[in-house]
C-alpha cells in the first residue's frame, strides 16, 4: 500500500510520466522525498532512488523558478541560466500555492493569504532536511551543498533587527524574491528549525563530503540560538507538537552520531512537547467527524510521536550520551504512553468513509503524503 500510495502520487502530480507542468508543492515534496529514499533504503528497488532525484531536480525547476502567470522569468535568484543551473536554491523555493503572490500594492487579506504564494521559513527547512537525506543516502555532496547555499540565503533575507532594537527576529513569509516580508510576524517554531537544520546540515555530512571542507555554518547558528534564547517552544497544535518530537529526535541522532551535545535543549523540548500534547488530547478534538479535522496536522502528530520511540531506543542503547538527565527517561516514558495515537490517526484516515470527507479530498497530495510517512517513518525521521 505504500509503494502505491506513493506511485500514485508521483503519477497524480505530474511526477512520472513526467508532467509539461507538474503539481509541486514544496512541503508536500519535502516529505515525498524522504518517502521515495525510505521505500529505496527497504526495497533496494532503484526506481524509487531515481524517483527521489526526479522530484528533487523537478522541484527546483519549478519552485526556484518564477510562475507562468508570473511577468518575471527565470531562476528566482535571478542568476543566469547556467549559474542557476549549478545553484538552483541560491534564492530560496516558491511555497507552490495556487494564487501568486500580494503585489506590494495590494493590501493585505489574511483568509487570501493562506492560497498566496510566497516563501515560508519552516518549508525551506523541510527542504533543506530532504536534499541532506538526499545527500546522505546517494553519497553525493551536491545536494548538501544545495541545502546550504540555501540556508544561508534563508537566513539572511528571513532575519533583521527590530527597529526598536534588541536581538534579531524573524518575518513568518517572505516575498518569492525575498525583497520584502508578506506576513512580519515571527513563526514560533522557525528559529528552532533554523538552529537545528542548520547544525544538521553542517555535522551530518555523506562520507564524500566529510572528507572535504566541512560547511561553516557558525554565524548562522549563533544567531539563531540568540533568537531562541527565551522562546517558548509548547504548542497544542497537532502538526506543531509533532514537529517538536521531530526536532528532538534529530537533537538526540546528533548527540549520538554527530559530536553535538545540548542536552538541555533535548529535555526542554521534550517537556514542551509533552506539556503541549496534555493539552491537545484534552480538547477531544479526535472525537470529531472528519469533516472537523485535518489529515495532515494529524499524521505530523503520528510521526512525531514514533520519534519517540526512536528517543527511547537511543537513550537505552546509549545511555552514557545521555548522562546527567535525570528526567529524561520518565517524560519518554509518559509520551510514550500516548503512542496508541499513532495506529487511532491511522486507522481513522484509512477508512474509506472518512476518505469522502472534503478535508481530506481538498488536501490529497498532502494526506497521502505525510500518511505514507507516518506509515513508513523512516526515510524521513532518520538523519
Amino acid at each position: 500500500m505504500i509503494q502505491e500510495l506513493m506511485i500514485e502520487f508521483a503519477r497524480r502530480t505530474g511526477l512520472s510520466p513526467a508532467a509539461a507542468a507538474p503539481r509541486r508543492y514544496l512541503w508536500t515534496d519535502a516529505f515525498a522525498v524522504c518517502n521515495y529514499l525510505g521505500l529505496y533504503g527497504h526495497t533496494g528497488d532503484q526506481r524509487y532512488r531515481d524517483l527521489a532525484l526526479d522530484l528533487v531536480d523537478q522541484v527546483h525547476h519549478t519552485l526556484c523558478r518564477h510562475r507562468a502567470d508570473d511577468p518575471r522569468s527565470g531562476w528566482i535568484s535571478g542568476l543566469a541560466e547556467q549559474e542557476g543551473e549549478r545553484h538552483p536554491t541560491i534564492g530560496g523555493l516558491r511555497i507552490g500555492k495556487a494564487m501568486n503572490e500580494r503585489a506590494p500594492e495590494d493590501p493585505y487579506d489574511e483568509a487570501l493569504e493562506w492560497d498566496r504564494d510566497g516563501q515560508y521559513f519552516h518549508y525551506l527547512t523541510k527542504w533543506m532536511h530532504a536534499l541532506n537525506r538526499v545527500s546522505r543516502v546517494t553519497g553525493d555532496p551536491i545536494y548538501n551543498q544545495w541545502a546550504v547555499e540555501l540556508v544561508k540565503t534563508a537566513h539572511a533575507r528571513f532575519t533583521y533587527v527590530p527597529s526598536f532594537g534588541g536581538p534579531k527576529r524573524m518575518y513568518w513569509k517572505m516575498s518569492t524574491d525575498l525583497s520584502r516580508p508578506l506576513i512580519p510576524s515571527m513563526g514560533q517554531q522557525d528559529p528552532l528549525d533554523g538552529y537545528i537544520t542548520c547544525n544538521q546540515l553542517q555535522s551530518c555530512l555523506p562520507e564524500r563530503q566529510a572528507e572535504l571542507t566541512r560547511p561553516d555554518l557558525h554565524g548562522e547558528i549563533t544567531e539563531m540560538a540568540e533568537i531562541c534564547r527565551g522562546q517558548s517552544w509548547a504548542t497544542d497544535d497537532a502538526l506543531g507538537i509533532g514537529g517538536l518530537l521531530c526536532d528532538t529526535w534529530t537533537v538526540a541522532q546528533m548527540t549520538v552520531d554527530c559530536d553535538f551535545s545540548r542536552p538541555e535543549l533535548l529535555e526542554g523540548l521534550l517537556n514542551a512537547s509533552l506539556a503541549g500534547l496534555q493539552s491537545f488530547v484534552r480538547s477531544n478534538t479526535f472525537h470529531l467527524p472528519a469533516a472537523y479535522r485535518l489529515a495532515f496536522r494529524e499524521f505530523g502528530l503520528s510521526i512525531g510521536l514514533q520519534a519517540v520511540q526512536r528517543i527511547q531506543r537511543s537513550i537505552e542503547e546509549q545511555p552514557d550520551r545521555f548522562e546527567n538527565q535525570p528526567r529524561l527517561h520518565e517524560t519518554v516514558g509518559i509520551l510514550m504512553g500516548h503512542l496508541p495515537l499513532v495506529k487511532d490517526i491511522e486507522a481513522f484516515w484509512l477508512d474509506p468513509v472518512n476518505q469522502e470527507a472534503g478535508t481530506w479530498k481538498e488536501h490529497l497530495d498532502i494526506n497521502t503524503v505525510m500518511l505514507t510517512t507516518s506509515l513508513a517513518p523512516d526515510g524521513f525521521l532518520t538523519v
